[in-house]
């Protein structure tokens, strides 16, 4: 029923904060995959690949940060503390879907289109979790704060 009312009211849907986190990850994606594309193209007669590697993950890292920022979570000032903590999130989400593959391919031998499908899927819940709680937490207020 509420569903049928999101249909029909587009605008609804954007004030689930976990559904902007998805159309918002699924931007960040293209724009991380396009800059990674775009600069390996651009820059690669004239720098190392890990370079390139380093400069696309910094911008793109950045721009997910604004994004989630501005557009999933909502939160106000704490800028610079917000970003360092967002670079803990991502590392841990990056070493969680290496080990999570790794894993399921060579432990289990998952064949390694669902592999990656699962790891996605767990990567993608595991994130937006760290960033809810971790680099967007607000602290609680108590009766007494002001």
């Amino acid at each position: 029923m509420k569903l049928t009312l999101a249909l029909h009211r587009p605008a609804e849907l954007w004030r689930s904060r976990e559904l902007r986190y998805l159309i918002v990850g699924g931007l960040n994606t293209l724009f991380g995959y396009s800059l990674g594309v775009g600069l390996y193209l651009a820059l690669a007669s004239r720098l190392h690949i890990l370079v390139i590697g380093v400069i696309g993950n910094v911008l793109a890292i950045t721009f997910s940060f604004i994004t989630y920022k501005l557009l999933v979570f909502q939160t106000r000032g704490r800028w610079m503390a917000e970003y360092l903590k967002s670079y803990l999130v991502y590392g841990g989400s990056a070493v969680l879907g290496i080990l999570l593959l790794w894993w399921l391919v060579d432990g289990l031998a998952v064949p390694i289109w669902l592999a990656q499908g699962l790891t996605i899927l767990i990567v993608v819940v595991v994130s937006y979790l760290g960033h809810a709680r971790f680099t967007f937490r607000r602290a609680a207020r108590g009766p007494n704060s002001g």
